[in-house]
C-alpha cells in the first residue's frame, strides 16, 4: 500500500519497488505467459461479445441496486439469513464485530475478500481481541508478513519460494524445503486444525442473487467451502454492487471470469449458498448466517453518469495483468487496497483522495486495461477523470495551469516553439538533437536524446508543396498535432507525397489548427481542454472535408473519441463534436482502405524492417492491419517484435513526470527491437518515434526509426 504524501516520495517509492528484482522478473513472467494463456482460454468464444452481455447485464442490475437489496433481503430473511446494510467501512466492520460478541465468537477463519480488505475488517477483528485467519494460501502468506496483497486474485505473486520457506521456518520453528508442493502442505497441515476449531467463518462473494437470496463464490482452494461450512457462525460481507437479479447473470461471469483471471479454462470451485443450512454446533441445530452489505460510496457512484460503469467490476484483476507499469512496480506502490486500473479509480471513491492523488497520475493512458477489461470500462478515460477532480477540488499545480493557458492560446504557442526554435541552436551542437541542456533542464531525461526543434515548421512548408488538383474526387484535411508540425515536419511532407500520389485527391492544411489537446488531458486540464478541442473544431469545419487525416496514432484517437466525451453534457457541441470524429481517420487505414494504394505504386529494393504497434492506434482506434499491410505492399520485409503493441513508455507528459518508469519501459522495447534483427523501425505515432529514436541515439545503436509514411514516400514509383 503506498502512502506518500506527495509526487516526490511517491517517485521514491516507486524507485524502491524498481530494485525489486525478483518480483519484477516474476510479474513479467506472469504478464507474457498470460497473454497466451487467455487468448487459449478463449479460443471459439467471442469474447467482445461475452464482455459486452456482462456489461449490459451490470449496467441493469446497477440502476436497481436498491430494489435488489431489498429484494435480496426478503428471500435471504425467509431462509434464515439476517441481512445488513453498511453505510461505511467501520460501520461494516462493527457489525461484524458486534455478530461475533453476540455469538460468543472467539476464533475466526476468513476466505480471500478483497471487500474486507477496502475495510480493513483484520485489524478492526484484532482489536477487539479476536484471533482472524487467513486461509487463502496467498493470503495466509501475505497476513504473516504483515503486508496487503499485490494482485487483486494473486496476493503473494510478488514472493519467491524462498521467501516463503524461510517465513513458513519461522512461523514453524521448523526448517522448511523450498519445493513448492512441500510448502503448501505446510501451509495446509497448519490451517487444518484453524477451521475445525474456528467459531466463525468470514467469506466474501462474487455475486449476490436478489431472486433467491443466494450468495456464490468462485474459489480456486477448498478453504472457501471450509469456511463458509464448518464453523456454526457464517458472515459473508459483500459489496452491494455485487447484487445480480437472477442466477442466469451470474452465470455469464463464471464464464468469463476465470479465463481473464488466470488464463483457466474454469474455476476450481464455484459454491451457491442459500439460507442458514444444518449445524449440529449451531442453535437449535442451524448456523447462524449473516450477510453484510458494504455501500461505502457505491451508492453514490451508481448515481454518477460517468463513474457508475466501475461498478461494473468483477474483480479479475487483469487490467494488472497486462499493465506496463504494474510489471515494473507491483501492486504496493500501484494501488492503495485496489490494484491495477480499477484501483487507481476505486481508491478515490472507497478510500479518499489523499490516497489517490499520486497514484492517478501514474497512468500512461496507454488503454491496455481498457482493452482486456471483462466488463468494458473504460478506465483509461475514468483515471484521468478523478484526476481532474482531484486537481479542482485541491487547486491545479502551476505548471498544468500555465501548460493551459499555453496549449489553448494558438498563437501564443506557436510564437513560443518558433523562438524557442532560435534560441536552441547552442545547444543542438549542429546535431537534431538537444545536445547540450543544462542539467537543471535535462534532469533524469537523459535515457534519451530530445530532438530538436525542425527549422522550418510544416506550415511554413505548405505552400511550397501543396498539391494542385483541378478535379477532386476527395476532399482531405490534415491534421498535423503539434510535434509533426513543428518537429518532424518531414513526415508530414511524406504523407502528403503519398496521398498525392492518388489522382482526384484534394489536400488541405487549415492553419489554424493548433495541438490536439490530449496533454492537458493527461495532466487533468479539462477546462482547457475543451476550449482547445472547441479551437480545433472550427479551425477544421468537418462539413468541407471527406475526411481528416493524421499522421499520430494519439492525435487520431483523441480527435475520434475525446472531443465526444468532452462535450457530452453540451448537445449542440456534441452533434458538432460527433461529425468531426466521424471523419477523423488514422494515415495508415486512409491510405489502405479508403485510396487502396497497391504494390503497384511502390518500388525499390528489398529492406527489413520491424514494427512498433502505437497504443493508441491498436487500441485506441483497433488499427492493427493496415500500416504492417502497407509496409509489405511497399516491398518492406517485416519482421516482428516480441510484444509490439506494449507501450514504449513515452505517454507524452507521463515520461516527464516518471521518468525513472519511462526509462525501464523504453529499454525493454529496445532490447525486443534489437533482437528481430532489423536495424530499421516503422511506426505510426511521432511520439513513439522521439522515444524509440532518441532512445537509440542515447544507447549510441544505429537503428532507423521512421513513420511508415516515410517508408511509403521514398518508395513511390512517381514521385
Amino acid at each position: 500500500m503506498q502512502d506518500a504524501t506527495n509526487l516526490k516520495e511517491y517517485r521514491q517509492q516507486l524507485r524502491e519497488a524498481l530494485d525489486n528484482a525478483f518480483q519484477r522478473e516474476a510479474l513479467d513472467k506472469f504478464a507474457v505467459a498470460y497473454r497466451t494463456s487467455r487468448a487459449n482460454a478463449f479460443a471459439g468464444i467471442d469474447a467482445p461479445e461475452l464482455i459486452a452481455e456482462i456489461a449490459a447485464a451490470k449496467d441493469v442490475a446497477i440502476d436497481q441496486l436498491e430494489d435488489l437489496f431489498q429484494e435480496f433481503k426478503r428471500h435471504a430473511e425467509a431462509a434464515g439469513t439476517t441481512v445488513h446494510l453498511a453505510a461505511t467501512a467501520h460501520e461494516a466492520n462493527a457489525i461484524i464485530a458486534r455478530i461475533a460478541k453476540e455469538n460468543g465468537v472467539k476464533t475466526i477463519v476468513k476466505s480471500k475478500s478483497m471487500t474486507a480488505e477496502e475495510t480493513h475488517l483484520n485489524d478492526h477483528l484484532e482489536a477487539e481481541g479476536l484471533e482472524v485467519t487467513e486461509t487463502d494460501l496467498g493470503e495466509w502468506i501475505i497476513q504473516l508478513r504483515h503486508e496487503g496483497p499485490t494482485h487483486m486474485v494473486m496476493p503473494a505473486i510478488h514472493l519467491s519460494r524462498y521467501q516463503v520457506a524461510d517465513l513458513f521456518s519461522e512461523v514453524t520453528h521448523k526448517q522448511q524445503d523450498v519445493d513448492i508442493q512441500k510448502l503448501v502442505k505446510v501451509a495446509r497441515r497448519e490451517l487444518r486444525p484453524k477451521f475445525c476449531q474456528a467459531d466463525m467463518g468470514i467469506s466474501g462473494a462474487n455475486f449476490a442473487i436478489a431472486a433467491t437470496g443466494t450468495i456464490g463464490l468462485i474459489t480456486n482452494e477448498g478453504n472457501g467451502r471450509l469456511t463458509t461450512t464448518l464453523p456454526r457462525v457464517h458472515v459473508a460481507l459483500v459489496g452491494i454492487d455485487k447484487l445480480m437479479p437472477s442466477l442466469h447473470d451470474a452465470l455469464r461471469i463464471i464464464r468469463c471470469l476465470p479465463k481473464n483471471a488466470t488464463g483457466q479454462a474454469i474455476t476450481s470451485y464455484v459454491s451457491w449458498i442459500t439460507g442458514a443450512v444444518a449445524c449440529e454446533a449451531g442453535p437449535e441445530g442451524r448456523k447462524v448466517k449473516h450477510v453484510v452489505f458494504l455501500d461505502n460510496g457505491r451508492m453514490a457512484m451508481a448515481k454518477d453518469p460517468e463513474f457508475k460503469q466501475v461498478l461494473r467490476c468483477i474483480r479479475c484483476g487483469a487490467c494488472a495483468n497486462v499493465c506496463p507499469i504494474y510489471r515494473l512496480v507491483g501492486g504496493h506502490k500501484y494501488g492503495h487496497v485496489y490494484i491495477g486500473a480499477i484501483g487507481l479509480v476505486a481508491t478515490y471513491f472507497f478510500h479518499g483522495r489523499e490516497a489517490a492523488k499520486n497514484l492517478v497520475q501514474n497512468c500512461l493512458n496507454c488503454g491496455a486495461c481498457k482493452a482486456v477489461c471483462a466488463a468494458g470500462i473504460d478506465l483509461p478515460t475514468l483515471i484521468k477523470e478523478v484526476h481532474a477532480r482531484i486537481q479542482d477540488e485541491e487547486g491545479h499545480p502551476l505548471y498544468s495551469t500555465a501548460m493551459g493557458q499555453l496549449l489553448k492560446n494558438r498563437t501564443l504557442f506557436h510564437s513560443m516553439l518558433k523562438t524557442a526554435r532560435l534560441l536552441q541552436k547552442p545547444v543542438t551542437g549542429g546535431t537534431p538533437y538537444l545536445r547540450h541542456l543544462p542539467m537543471f533542464l535535462f534532469k533524469d531525461q537523459d535515457f534519451r536524446a530530445l530532438p530538436a526543434i525542425a527549422d522550418e515548421a510544416f506550415r511554413d512548408r505548405w505552400e511550397k508543396i501543396r498539391p494542385r488538383v483541378a478535379e477532386a474526387s476527395l476532399k482531405v484535411a490534415l491534421f498535423s498535432g503539434c510535434v509533426q508540425d513543428f518537429v518532424y515536419p518531414e513526415q508530414m511532407e511524406a504523407a502528403v507525397a503519398v496521398i498525392a500520389s492518388k489522382k482526384g485527391v484534394a489536400v488541405e492544411y487549415p492553419k489554424g489548427q493548433s495541438c490536439c489537446g490530449l496533454p492537458l488531458m493527461m495532466m487533468g486540464e479539462k477546462k482547457a481542454g475543451r476550449e482547445l478541442a472547441a479551437h480545433n473544431m472550427n479551425a477544421i469545419d468537418a462539413q468541407d472535408f471527406d475526411y481528416i487525416v493524421t499522421m499520430c496514432a494519439s492525435c487520431a484517437s483523441y480527435l475520434k473519441h475525446g472531443y465526444k466525451r468532452l462535450f457530452a453534457d453540451d448537445p449542440a457541441m456534441a452533434y458538432k463534436a460527433a461529425q468531426f470524429a466521424h471523419r477523423v481517420i488514422d494515415f495508415s487505414s486512409f491510405v489502405r482502405d479508403v485510396l487502396g494504394l497497391t504494390a503497384e505504386a511502390f518500388a525499390g529494393p528489398e529492406k527489413k524492417v520491424t514494427y512498433h504497434a502505437p497504443c493508441h492506434l491498436c487500441r485506441g482506434l483497433g488499427v492493427t492491419e493496415a500500416p504492417r499491410a502497407l509496409l509489405g505492399e511497399a516491398g518492406m520485409d517485416y519482421v516482428p517484435a516480441v510484444e509490439e503493441d506494449v507501450c514504449c513508455g513515452f505517454g507524452g507528459t507521463f515520461s516527464v513526470k516518471f521518468p525513472e518508469l519511462s526509462k525501464e519501459l523504453l529499454t525493454k522495447k529496445l532490447n525486443n527491437l534489437k533482437a528481430t534483427g532489423a536495424t530499421a523501425m516503422a511506426t505510426d505515432c511521432p511520439g513513439c518515434i522521439m522515444q524509440i529514436r532518441g532512445g537509440f541515439e542515447q544507447d549510441k545503436t544505429p537503428f532507423e526509426v521512421r513513420h511508415v509514411a516515410e517508408y511509403l514516400a521514398e518508395r513511390l514509383k512517381h514521385k
